[in-house]
């Protein structure tokens, strides 16, 4: 049986929000094994004037927990 755990994660970027979700991956990954899937939650932005100056995408990344007893 496979346990799978899901956390979520606010990626950010000046450019996109495919970018803000590339960037949320990425930095998961850094302290996240084995990621297998991502649901992208939510797309929000920071704005001034009249453009946007900030990209963000919430997602939930699901990872499998791996059981290291003995």
């Amino acid at each position: 049986m496979t346990v799978v755990k899901i956390i979520k994660v606010l990626g950010t970027s000046s450019e996109s929000w495919d970018d803000a979700v590339q960037e949320a991956v990425r930095e998961a990954s850094k302290t996240v094994e084995d990621i297998r899937g991502i649901e992208v939650q939510d797309y929000t932005a920071d704005v001034e004037g009249d453009a946007i100056t900030e990209y963000k995408a919430t997602i939930d990344v699901a990872f499998p927990v791996h059981d290291d007893r003995p």
